[in-house]
């Protein structure tokens, strides 16, 4: 096997998915053979395995070199074309199949990739199968791809409305007070899927809710912004809208649209920690109702606001802190048997949705939670974000363990440590003083280090970071 095959596809094979540059790192060549090694991974000679695609000029190209590598292998094909990836999950959850999903997500337009999902909307890691597709496929590129004697089929499926009736079914929008929204789709699947759920595109009954309309075309080029609302400056038209129009908040969907972040009616950005908070509270609110005396359990990542684990305990609910990432989240989910789960990065995972994500339905608990009184949306939200929080920083740092060595010597005695993912440090604080505390965490694919950090106060938190900063840079 040449180094060459084998270094590509490791620069392309990430910790949760496949991710690389159009015609250069990811070709339909390699597509082809990650399909047939998908296929061989699941064992699905004879399996249905789900495609879709997102809106960029490559996807259905790429879409249909990975259904060629899948029914080389004897899999059967359910096309279901544009949509979203949570359509994916939708699909791989209701018809009880695998799935893949192309899409760059939110990366530029040069840029696309893969997100796997085992039968039920199961994640797929580097540590649960991922290692095992991408080595298959490495000898498939190697020596080519044997043909089974009985090729795989071939079938298309829209599952576009199936998709929206269920979401309607899982949060009920229609006895809201008349709401107007702007959503800012970025150019990506969101266009697509907005129009279906929360208008009646799907030919579901109407809602309550005047929808305005911010980029809806689809284009991978992606023309008008980034389609990264984690960034700020690709949320600067929604907030703009919002304000113009009046509107009583505003929804950003990323480039595969299974991200959703909101802005109050002053345009300012609700956290996703606060998005969390109140959809957990709503979740568990609507299990105790079914069974009063039930354990219910919801997963926070650790980087989320002190307020989540607080609202979720507050509530009688048990919260669990996990580490950081897609797939250990969904298993993470199967695994305790949680109904709900919160990400600092806008995924939210839901056990009704097969414990997949899902930004859609987290933006109806929003809507629904907001239309079902009588407040301002920014009401909500401060009381969901009672604390300071400096967001992500990343740091280039060529040697991580001395950063590391640094940090610990400074803050030994004044804070306890741990390592569940990266460094958090928490600090021993007398009654009366602010808490803090902060993470530390080394990107998967970069030499950075991604620093957050919380306190009680904005005063406490900027001191805090402030310090770890330089000790990260020294």
């Amino acid at each position: 096997m040449s180094a060459d095959v084998v270094t590509r596809l490791n620069s392309i094979v990430k910790t949760y998915d496949v991710r690389g540059l159009v015609g250069d790192t990811l070709t339909e060549e390699i597509v082809e053979a990650l399909g047939a090694g998908f296929a061989d991974e699941l064992g699905a000679d004879g399996s249905e395995i789900v495609v879709g695609h997102d809106m960029r000029d490559s996807s259905p190209l790429f879409a249909a070199a990975f259904a060629r590598g899948l029914r080389a292998q004897g899999a059967s094909v359910v096309a279901i074309g544009l949509c979203s990836t949570d359509e994916t999950y939708y699909a791989s959850g209701a018809l009880n199949a695998p799935a893949a999903m192309f899409t760059a997500s939110h990366n530029p337009a040069t840029y696309n990739g893969i997100k796997f999902s085992r039968a039920g909307a199961q994640g797929i890691s580097l540590e649960t199968g991922l290692a095992g597709i991408r080595d298959r496929a490495a000898v498939y590129l190697r020596d080519g791809i044997p043909v089974v004697d009985s090729q795989g089929g071939y079938s298309e499926r829209n599952v576009l409305a199936d998709y929206a009736g269920y979401l309607r079914s899982l949060v009920d929008l229609s006895g809201i007070r008349p709401i107007r929204i702007v959503v800012d789709a970025g150019n990506g699947m969101g266009g697509l899927t907005v129009p279906a759920v929360l208008e009646q595109a799907a030919g579901l009954p109407a809602l309550p809710i005047t929808v305005i309309p911010l980029y809806f075309e689809l284009d991978g080029t992606f023309p008008n912004h980034e389609a990264n609302p984690l960034e700020a400056k690709n949320i600067v038209d929604l907030q703009k809208a919002v304000v113009q129009h009046g509107a009583d908040l505003g929804l950003a969907f990323d480039g595969d649209a299974d991200r959703c972040f909101v802005v109050d009616e002053k345009g300012d950005a609700v956290t996703p920690s606060a998005v969390a908070a109140i959809v957990a509270l709503r979740e568990i609110e609507r299990v105790r109702a079914g069974d009063p005396d039930g354990t219910i359990k919801v997963l926070h990542n650790l980087i989320t606001s002190r307020v989540v684990p607080e609202t979720i305990e507050a509530a009688g609910a048990v919260a669990i802190r996990t580490r950081v990432g897609h797939s250990l989240i969904k298993d993470a989910m199967a695994a305790t048997g949680a109904i709900f789960g919160g990400e600092h990065s806008a995924h939210y995972y839901f056990r009704d949705f097969w414990g997949a994500d899902n930004g859609m339905l987290a933006a109806m608990h929003v809507l629904a939670e907001f239309g079902s009184s009588d407040g301002l949306l920014s009401d909500l939200s401060r009381r969901y974000t009672p604390y300071a929080m400096s967001g992500e920083i990343n740091s280039t740092v060529g040697d991580v363990p001395q950063a590391y060595a640094r940090i610990v010597e400074t803050f030994t005695g004044v804070a306890d440590f741990d390592e569940l993912d990266g460094l958090t440090v928490t600090g021993i604080v007398h009654q009366d003083d602010p808490f803090w505390w902060f993470s530390v965490r080394p990107s998967n694919t970069e030499p950075l280090l991604r620093l957050n950090v919380e306190a009680g106060t904005a005063a406490q938190m900027e001191l805090i970071r402030d310090r770890v900063l330089a000790l990260i840079r020294a």
